[in-house]
């Protein structure tokens, strides 16, 4: 009796809490690049930040959408993929017009070269949407082909949650390669563990497909690998070359 008493306020309770998750799930992901975001405008340098890490979360928010088509997943986590591809999109905007604006060499590479070595390296953000558009319309076509098929459907979100547990190897990749982790924004960092990690909580309360569960845990190892550059980095920085009259800029993927 005292049980149901209480159900006036356990069930809005609880309703609220959902709605609090939810939300959290859908905005939390983009949390991470609001100060990374504020210190490219402020220095307007990009040197310090991978814009591999907007290339890796495109593609991985796309195809998870596309697996959406195949197996229905909880709106939250739908709804976070397009906000994060919009985030990516104003990240990769400012990035491009910062690095262009600071750019010496004036010639222009476009997306329509087809050029792998300079493949996302163009000089306009109107490229990366073509190569967005394309990937999206390439990827959508081969859905629309193969969805009644069990097996492409779940390898398509293996690879959609695989991709996005990549997400931390460029900026991995960039801090081992220039020993380094000067302009790489910590607090981004901290709130991509804190993130994940809530993330992957959610994935295995809810019941998610396992593909989640499992590279959300490879995603939040590859974060504690770059904090753990970090403290490295900050405590054995890296001895100046001798008789470097003019030092190359660290540039990031």
């Amino acid at each position: 009796m005292e049980a149901e008493g209480l159900d006036w306020l356990l069930v809005p309770l609880h309703q609220l809490v959902s709605w609090v998750a939810a939300g959290a799930m859908v905005f939390g992901g983009v949390v991470p690049y609001i100060p990374q975001y504020r210190d490219i405008r402020r220095t307007q340098n990009a040197d310090g930040f991978s814009t591999h890490v907007c290339l890796v979360l495109l593609v991985a928010n796309i195809l998870r959408i596309l697996f959406w088509f195949g197996r229905h997943f909880e709106s939250p986590l739908l709804w976070q993929s397009i906000v994060m591809i919009l985030t990516m999109l104003l990240m990769l905007k400012l990035c491009t017009e910062v690095r262009v604006a600071n750019e010496l060499n004036i010639k222009r590479r476009s997306f329509a070269d087809f050029d792998p070595h300079h493949f996302w390296h163009w000089s306009s953000f109107a490229d990366y949407v073509q190569c967005v558009l394309a990937f999206t319309g390439v990827a959508g076509y081969i859905t629309y082909l193969s969805i009644d098929s069990a097996l492409f459907v779940e390898t398509l979100g293996f690879l959609a949650v695989l991709t996005e547990a990549m997400l931390g190897v460029p900026q991995l990749y960039r801090n081992y390669r220039h020993r380094s982790t000067e302009g790489m924004s910590l607090k981004m960092v901290l709130m991509w563990t804190s993130g994940d990690t809530f993330k992957t909580a959610y994935f295995l309360l809810n019941g998610a497909p396992l593909q989640f569960s499992v590279c959300g845990l490879l995603q939040v190892m590859v974060d504690l690998a770059i904090l753990g550059q970090a403290y490295a980095f900050a405590h054995h920085p890296q001895k100046p070359a001798p008789h470097a009259v003019h030092p190359a800029s660290a540039k990031a993927l």
